[in-house]
């Protein structure tokens, strides 16, 4: 029944969107981009402009990614509310390719990554952590495909490709494990007063890929960072601002148009000399703890080939449950 309306779709526009079911999982099907009149432009008080994937598809499916551009803003969504945006396989895959896109785009000056509401993200999904495991593979760089702003397999783990832009990471609810390691990989922060921010890796009994045992103790310092991780508790935006984990602490209200004024401040400066600087500072970053990555990296790598997705499918709801005393 699908196929001739993603035929006539895909007709008009031939690229790819991903598109996620809250019980089957992420399918593909082709997209394109149209106008919400009825809903508001993130950060628009007067609702108008706001473009965004979408698809022909039912109510209960949905792009895993929605993507914004306007004022020289490039505000990706990551869009799997009724999972807390927790990263499918799809879901990462999209945000390398749609990273990759906004960097290129000659219309975009800076990038800011949210959540839908509640969540920023949950981190990866224990769903498929726990049967194929596909989502802890697919954030490895060495699984990753040319062409599709995915990182290249000889550098330490990220979520995306590094971008000459910066990123600005508007930090709408709980940012755990996988999502918390999202948020330390933006270039600053803004979060609002709803939010929270845990690493379960050693509940869940995966170690972090992204940087977080180098850039959470660079951000709160170690002690901090070794109690968070080997707890697993979570700490309020409030601590989170107190300990320099966040920039600004903003009413949940005021999250989006915050960090679209901080994006304008940058869109109004020297493009070049915002590039040059931002990689200047990421050059010096890795000459300072370059090594302290890779070595995240290559340990994170030994212990992948040894998982088994049993055992996190076996905790599954242990692990849910004694998140959901801490939000």
């Amino acid at each position: 029944l699908l196929s001739p309306l993603l035929s006539t779709f895909a007709s008009h526009n031939p690229s790819l969107a991903q598109t996620d079911s809250p019980d089957v999982g992420a399918v593909i099907a082709a997209g394109t981009r149209w106008e919400l009149p009825h809903q508001p432009e993130v950060g628009s008080p007067d609702g108008s402009g706001r473009r965004c994937m979408a698809m022909n598809t039912p109510a209960a499916t949905g792009p895993v990614l929605l993507v914004d551009v306007a004022e020289r803003i490039a505000t990706l969504t990551l869009n799997r509310p009724t999972q807390r945006n927790a990263l499918s396989s799809s879901l990462l895959k999209t945000l390398r390719v749609e990273m990759a896109t906004a960097d290129a785009n000659d219309d975009v000056d800076v990038i800011i990554l949210t959540g839908a509401d509640p969540a920023f993200s949950a981190g990866l999904d224990l769903k498929e952590l726990g049967s194929t495991g596909n989502n802890l593979v697919s954030d490895r760089p060495e699984s990753s495909t040319k062409n599709d702003g995915a990182v290249p397999s000889d550098a330490p783990a990220t979520p995306w490709a590094t971008t000459t832009k910066p990123v600005i990471g508007a930090i709408n609810g709980v940012a755990v494990t996988g999502g918390f390691e999202l948020v330390l990989q933006c270039d600053f922060v803004v979060a609002s007063e709803q939010a929270s921010f845990g690493d379960t890796h050693t509940r869940v009994g995966i170690l972090p890929g992204w940087g977080l045992s180098v850039l959470l103790p660079q951000a709160i310092g170690l002690r901090r960072a070794i109690e968070m991780s080997l707890t697993g508790n979570f700490i309020d935006a409030a601590e989170a601002h107190r300990l320099g984990l966040v920039n600004h602490v903003v009413d949940h209200d005021e999250l989006i148009p915050t960090a679209r004024r901080l994006a304008r401040d940058i869109v109004g400066n020297d493009q070049g000399g915002v590039r040059e600087l931002l990689a200047s500072y990421r050059a010096i970053h890795r000459l300072t703890v370059g090594e302290g990555e890779r070595h995240e990296t290559r340990v994170g790598r030994e212990w992948a080939r040894s998982y088994n997705p049993a055992n996190v499918e076996a905790r599954r709801q242990a692990i849910q449950d004694r998140g959901r005393t801490q939000v």
